[in-house]
């Protein structure tokens, strides 16, 4: 019996204008809390985003936010996993001297940090994601704050390359993924949004096979990988349709909802592949 939920945002669980049907999931989820299952908003976005989506739902939700660096619930901070400034400084170097026209977003607790010089473009787009946003002349100086994910923006068809250099250049000290739509995530290696779920089995004791998952993105394919109850978005990558059991409509037709539907109409029968 699905004892857990774990839901990505972008591309799974808001359609593609970044909604998501509220009276839908709010009957959804009365039957979630009387059943006793837990919900866990999974992103690789910022917590202050993630939370504004669930209004007066913080005591409830749990959110795993910056792709697994940082876990949320009750307005609490329950774990992070940070880099080192050494680290982030190298880092911040290799991307500002060897990559042109590559965008930079570096993620900390307190809040993310973009450069004034950045594209105008892209600082619209970066508000949109991140609710804690605050530019700065340089990073010679690293804000105070701890730092926990690097946000690329660089051409769709170079994300692949980019990635793959990123984590030859770095070797075992990062781990470049990609997150989409020629986004790029820096992480720690070994935090992902699976670790993190997993955390929070263990602490629930639950087992990962109660869990239920959905994902359409490469930064998905860890929590995926946990539970046979896994789905795929419709338009999900390649990857992600061969690593998820089943497959659930497109974002655009609330496919996470109808699924979580048939689970508490009939949990004996999941529709498969």
């Amino acid at each position: 019996m699905i004892q857990a939920i774990s839901v990505d945002m972008d591309g799974t669980f808001l359609d593609a204008n970044s909604e998501y049907d509220h009276e839908r999931f709010e009957e959804i989820y009365a039957n979630l809390r009387q059943s006793g299952i837990k919900f866990i908003v999974a992103s690789g976005n910022q917590y202050y985003q993630l939370k504004s989506f669930f209004p007066g739902k913080d005591h409830e939700l749990f959110y795993v936010a910056e792709n697994g660096a940082v876990i949320f619930h009750n307005n609490k901070l329950l774990s992070v996993n940070q880099f080192s400034n050494t680290l982030v400084e190298k880092i911040l170097r290799t991307l500002t001297e060897d990559y042109q026209d590559l965008q930079v977003i570096l993620c900390g607790v307190k809040s993310a940090y973009l450069l004034k010089k950045a594209d105008p473009n892209f600082k619209e787009f970066a508000r949109k994601y991140y609710f804690e946003l605050k530019e700065v002349e340089s990073f010679a100086t690293l804000p105070d704050d701890t730092f926990i994910k690097f946000a690329l923006d660089v051409a769709i068809h170079q994300t692949t390359q980019i990635v793959e250099q990123l984590n030859q250049t770095f070797q075992d000290d990062i781990r470049a993924v990609s997150s989409g739509h020629g986004s790029i995530d820096i992480i720690l290696p070994g935090v992902t949004k699976g670790s993190a779920i997993k955390q929070l089995l263990t602490q629930w004791q639950v087992n990962p096979e109660q869990l239920l998952a959905f994902g359409d993105a490469n930064n998905d394919l860890e929590m995926l990988q946990l539970t046979p109850h896994s789905y795929a978005m419709k338009e999900s990558s390649e990857e992600v349709l061969a690593t998820a059991n089943n497959i659930a409509p497109s974002s655009n037709e609330a496919g996470v909802l109808a699924v979580i539907e048939h689970y508490l109409d009939d949990k004996s029968n999941t529709p498969t592949k």
